[in-house]
Parts: structure tokens; sequence; C-alpha cells
């Protein structure tokens, strides 16, 4: 059996994890702290009132949704460095900053494929939200189709793009939704040697189109295959809010790729808070999502 994976991000120059439990999670971007919902985080809080109520946004969860609570004085947007690229971070209306931190050990890894490749790559992102594969894969050299159907996350992604000095990279942005991109991209003949996808459980097309995880991955996995070059480098496939085992993902992806030599490995991405009273500064793992990848030998 392969060992499952538990992928790490650490503490960091412009992102932290300061503390999670009772549900919420407080976290440091550059300058700046957010507290905000999270329902992984089901323990004690280490740090008291004095550290969390200084935060510069809080996230106040409703029935209707939710809203920020902004101190005076904090931006608007601002921007941090992580894993070697630029982002601007923003507080949103669905409670997210336009990055998940945990996905900076995937893009280390999609990186040296690339990078290290006997041949040009050309890779598909799917799911794409503000961009972080897309630029990772851009800087080792990849050219990039990055779609995702928000209009405003694939400007958001093309604001990255600029600020992390990509912008003149082979980068092809769309808004489209993605299994109807499939069908279309098949029909054209054309081929990608990486794909990386990040489904949701649920949502919609920019034309309405309707996605449910439990109806249509089989498909969208289908569709994935068709557009699959004859020589792959790497298939990555990221579950956040599904509620699916990294197992469930495999099972998947090995039905795709048994025709090509390679390995699969899955896990959970983890962010493990900051603890300046331990010898490593490293303190509990925070759970944040879950992963199955496949790459050429």
């Amino acid at each position: 059996m392969k060992p499952f994976l538990i992928l790490e991000t650490a503490p960091g120059k412009d992102y932290e994890l300061l503390d999670s439990g009772d549900g919420e999670k407080l976290e440091r971007y550059g300058a700046f702290t957010l507290s905000r919902p999270d329902p992984q985080a089901l323990w004690p809080k280490r740090l008291g009132q004095e550290v969390w109520g200084k935060a510069h946004g809080k996230f106040i969860q409703s029935q209707r949704g939710g809203r920020w609570d902004i101190q005076p004085g904090t931006p608007g947007e601002w921007q941090i460095s992580l894993g070697g690229l630029r982002f601007l971070i923003k507080p949103t209306a669905f409670k997210h900053t336009g990055i998940f931190p945990e996905q900076s050990t995937n893009w280390a890894w999609l990186a040296e494929k690339i990078a290290t490749a006997p041949r040009p790559v050309r890779v598909l992102n799917l799911f794409s939200y503000t961009g972080g594969a897309t630029l990772a894969a851009a800087k080792a050299g990849a050219e990039v189709v990055h779609l995702d159907a928000s209009k405003s996350a694939v400007g958001w992604a093309r604001r990255n793009a600029e600020v992390s000095g990509l912008a003149e990279r082979p980068i092809r942005w769309i808004v489209d939704d993605a299994p109807t991109f499939l069908r279309r991209e098949a029909k054209r003949g054309n081929k990608y040697e990486g794909i990386i996808m990040d489904p949701p459980a649920f949502g919609h097309g920019p034309g309405g189109e309707l996605w449910k995880i439990e109806e249509h991955l089989l498909d969208l996995f289908a569709a994935c295959r068709a557009v699959l070059s004859e020589h792959p480098l790497f298939f990555l496939v990221n579950g956040y809010a599904s509620g699916y085992s990294a197992i469930a993902y495999e099972n998947n992806l090995a039905a795709i790729i048994k025709d090509f030599k390679g390995e699969i490995s899955i896990g959970e991405l983890v962010i493990r808070e900051s603890d300046r009273q331990t010898a490593d500064g490293g303190g509990r793992l925070l759970p944040a999502g879950i992963f199955a990848r496949w790459s050429a030998p």
C-alpha cells in the first residue's frame, strides 16, 4: 500500500497561521491579521482574546452567509509573497482572502515537474480561482490555459500574474464552464501534458450550468482523459469542501491514467500553526484539504 502523505505549509515571512480552535482560525497575511471560521478547527484555542481581538478583520457568519468586520485603517487589498509568487489579498463576501496557502506545496511539486521536463509542457488548470497553480506553472516554463467560471476570479488571477511579473508569459485566460470547455477542446484535438483541477462540491458555470460533484465528477475525469497528451507529465486533483476521501480521487485518477507508466500519491494538505513557545516554532496542524496526484517516471 502506498504511503499517505501529509504536505505541510509552515509559517513564513508573509503568511502565518497564528492560532486555531473553536471553529475559527487566525491568520497573518503580511502586516495584517484576519479571523475567520474553519469547521476543521475542533479543538480549544491556544491564544487568548487579547490576541484574537486585535485582528484587523473578522468574518462573522450568519444564516445569510456572513460579513467582515474590518478595523479602521485596514486597506481594502494588499500584497504578500508566497511560494516565490506575489498575490493580492482582500477579504471577500464568502470569507475567502484570494489565496489558499496550503497549496504552496503542490505549486512546488508541479513547478519541479515542468522545469525538469524534456519537452515543452502545456498545462490546463480547471476551477483555477485566483491562479496560484497557474502562476507556478507559467513561472516554471509551461504554456497554461487558466479556466474558471467566475469572471472576477479570472480578473483577480490576471492581476496576480501582473504583480508576480508574469503578465507576458503564455497564459490563456478563460471564463467558461469546465465540462463544456473540455468537450470543445476534445473536438478541436487540443492536448495537455499537465492537468490541474480543484472541483467544488457545488457551483454554477457562467451560463448557469449546474455543477454537483456527486453527479458530474466521473464525467469530468473522462473529459480530462480525452484532452490528455499521449505523453502526459502530471495530473493533480485537489479537494476542499466535498467531504470525500483522497482514496476516492485516487481511484478515479487510476482509472484514467492506467495506460501510462507513473506513480500516484495521495494525502492531506495541512497548515502548521506558529508557536513561539516550542523549540522549532511550530504548533498544531490544521487540515486544509486532500489531494491525489500522478506523475510520469
